[in-house]
């Protein structure tokens, strides 16, 4: 079980995608280890981007290579998600095994309102 606990929002800051990075590979290794549940601590889920990186030169793992981590793990992820998923958070959690499948197929037909 991986659990974020970043207070208030859960950011996605480089300090939680690389324990996820290391945390996956370390999952990975233990045979005992058949379903892995990604959760959080604090009322959201996952808020996105860690604004106070915005303007700064990006360190690795960048977002979608911890996304392709969890869509690449040999054991099924599961995301349990409560609160808000806020946009890379949801991108994290369609990454994990998705029983329940969305869509946002109004902006692709222009009927959103602003």
């Amino acid at each position: 079980m991986f659990c974020i606990s970043i207070p208030s929002v859960n950011v996605l800051s480089y300090a939680v995608r690389s324990g996820l990075m290391a945390a996956f590979e370390q999952a990975e290794a233990d045979l005992q280890a058949k379903v892995l549940v990604l959760l959080a601590k604090v009322r959201t889920f996952i808020a996105g981007a860690d604004i106070n990186e915005f303007g700064k030169p990006t360190r690795a793992p960048l977002l979608p290579d911890v996304i392709l981590r969890i869509e690449s793990c040999i054991k099924s992820v599961i995301a349990v998600m409560h609160g808000t998923a806020l946009g890379g958070g949801l991108e994290v959690a369609l990454g994990c095994l998705c029983v329940l499948r969305v869509g946002l197929a109004e902006v692709k037909l222009g009927l959103t309102r602003c």
